[in-house]
């Protein structure tokens, strides 16, 4: 562990919790996010963000933002990023520099779809609309293993129930990436109670009355809300990155070996006391560039690129 992270996360850990102790308005929580995101990430050079929309339920449109940082992205091939936010917060701009420093370390372009938050739009709500972004690329001429599928904390428990779905369609993507996901609304993993004092964001106390919110009719153990709890037949390679010091920390550890029960080909990386989503202080301590270019890496062995050099 470096001596910035140690610095950065043990400043923000107080402030975090607080407000997360705190919170009862999903407004509060929307504008607490928007406005980290605006001091902690990052620019990333020669990012280049373009608003986009796309066709979702009901003939409603949706806004989405594509998001490149090289003069030629690779051809033909697409990420597909959902963003975090514990399905009540956050957007395409909340999280455009995080991809966008992806994007810079993979040579792909990134398709980033704004989704239905809860509490006004319950689970699965937001697993309809990932599934409409999804669609939406096919329908670009994007064949399913032309795509990578990924996501953070709530996006990226989002990609792995999309996940399920697209390989019980036959339509898997080339491979899967999912940082600190949440994958479990029962929250019945050990570490809910072995990290509650040590998670740097998330109070233990809190996570049945958060799941109370996100989803309202909807079964905790539903596969379309816990994709712990899903099937992955013909499942393609995935990586997952969690922090050991949170407590979504064994989210990730038992959908590995769920996922390896499938006979998917799993890389599961526990980085010791990251915070949550470490990747998003790209900048600020090197765990986080180090993160974003493992996955990067990732990416790029399954899609048979090689590397393009420059991060």
């Amino acid at each position: 562990m470096s001596l910035r992270m140690r610095l950065v996360a043990g400043t923000m850990r107080p402030m975090a919790r607080a407000i997360s102790a705190r919170a009862q308005d999903p407004r509060r929580v929307r504008l607490y996010l928007k406005r980290t995101a605006r001091f902690f990430f990052r620019e990333v050079p020669f990012a280049l963000y373009r608003p986009a929309g796309y066709a979702a339920g009901g003939g409603r449109m949706r806004r989405a933002l594509w998001v490149s940082a090289r003069a030629r992205p690779v051809p033909g091939k697409v990420l597909l990023y959902l963003h975090g936010g514990g399905y009540l917060a956050g957007s395409p701009r909340t999280h455009k520099r995080l991809v966008a420093r992806l994007c810079r370390m993979s040579g792909l372009r990134a398709f980033v779809p704004a989704y239905a938050l809860a509490p006004e739009h319950p689970v699965p709500a937001q697993l309809a609309d990932a599934g409409a972004a999804h669609a939406h690329l096919l329908a670009m001429g994007y064949a399913p293993g032309d795509i990578v599928l990924g996501g953070d904390s709530a996006g990226g428990g989002m990609a792995l129930a999309l996940l399920a779905q697209l390989c019980r369609r036959g339509q898997a993507p080339a491979a899967v990436f999912a940082w600190s996901p949440f994958c479990d609304q029962t929250f019945s993993g050990e570490s809910v109670r072995e990290n509650a004092g040590r998670d740097h964001f998330f109070p233990a106390g809190r996570v049945h009355e958060l799941a109370r919110m996100i989803l309202g009719d909807t079964p905790a153990d539903d596969p379309r809300a816990s994709p712990l709890f899903a099937d992955f037949p013909g499942c393609p390679p995935v990586l997952l990155q969690v922090s050991g010091s949170e407590i979504l920390r064994d989210d990730a550890v038992r959908m590995a070996d769920r996922l390896r029960a499938a006979g998917a080909e799993v890389r599961l990386e526990v980085w010791d006391d990251a915070p949550h989503v470490w990747h998003i202080f790209d900048g600020w301590f090197p765990e986080a560039r180090q993160a974003i270019g493992q996955t990067a890496g990732f990416i790029r062995h399954h899609l048979g690129l090689p590397s393009p050099g420059d991060s």
